[in-house]
């Protein structure tokens, strides 16, 4: 990914680059979130804990479609149309009524086969870093698929969130957000996030997420600022 890059997203990249983080506001018209995100590569069970400490949201994985294609993951309401032949409950928990987008970006839930519970900072960090691991490999999807069975077993503790088909071109959610930065970065299309919450039982509001991020030096982003770097390099 060959984008041109302004001063404050050549930053961030950067910060990617060397484990550091970053954060990222998707949009005021749409979920309104800000996300704590780390290259996965760089996971650790200190970065986990920040993720949960001052993210206070959930701990997940973004992947791109065509990684999550090799390894053969679905998107859940793929799964739960799949068995509502003979669980026909699942149907009707079909999230196509979402308030700020038209489908949502879940697959599955992993734990990596050497972990015990798979909730601690340290289980989640070799689920993390195990997947960043698979996805960065060239083999082909049967080798692939077979290796994601052999390290991993779901339901887990690290949900997995993949981009759609067509990237960013048709959702600018902080899956597609996230893994279009890793991209312009030169990382593997693998990343790690956490969204703000406040104290009044809401999301932190940007205002105060740009502000903590101030006082301690690390990059914030916001959506419109990848979407226009990645529209420029298309």
């Amino acid at each position: 990914m060959d984008a041109k890059l302004s001063h404050g997203l050549d930053a961030a990249c950067e910060e990617l680059r060397t484990g550091e983080p970053l954060l990222l506001y998707d949009a005021p018209g749409r979920e309104g979130e800000t996300d704590i995100i780390f290259s996965a590569q760089h996971a650790t069970p200190d970065k986990v804990r920040l993720l949960r400490q001052h993210g206070g949201g959930l701990v997940f994985i973004a992947v791109a479609h065509s990684a999550a294609q090799r390894l053969g993951l679905p998107f859940m309401d793929a799964v739960l149309n799949s068995a509502a032949a003979d669980h026909p409950a699942l149907m009707g928990l079909e999230a196509h009524d979402l308030p700020y987008d038209g489908r949502s970006s879940f697959s599955l839930w992993l734990n990596a086969r050497d972990t015990y519970t798979g909730i601690t900072d340290r289980d989640r960090t070799r689920t993390i870093i195990a997947f960043s691991e698979l996805v960065a490999t060239d083999l082909e999807p049967d080798a692939a698929q077979l290796l994601l069975g052999e390290r991993f077993r779901s339901p887990g503790h690290v949900p997995i969130c993949v981009t759609h088909p067509d990237g960013l071109a048709e959702r600018q959610g902080h899956t597609e957000l996230m893994i279009a930065l890793v991209a312009m970065a030169g990382l593997p299309p693998v990343a790690l996030g956490c969204e703000m919450l406040a104290d009044d039982g809401g999301r932190l509001p940007p205002e105060a997420a740009a502000a903590w991020a101030e006082a301690r030096g690390y990059p914030f982003l916001e959506g419109n600022e990848i979407v226009a770097a990645w529209n420029e390099s298309a």
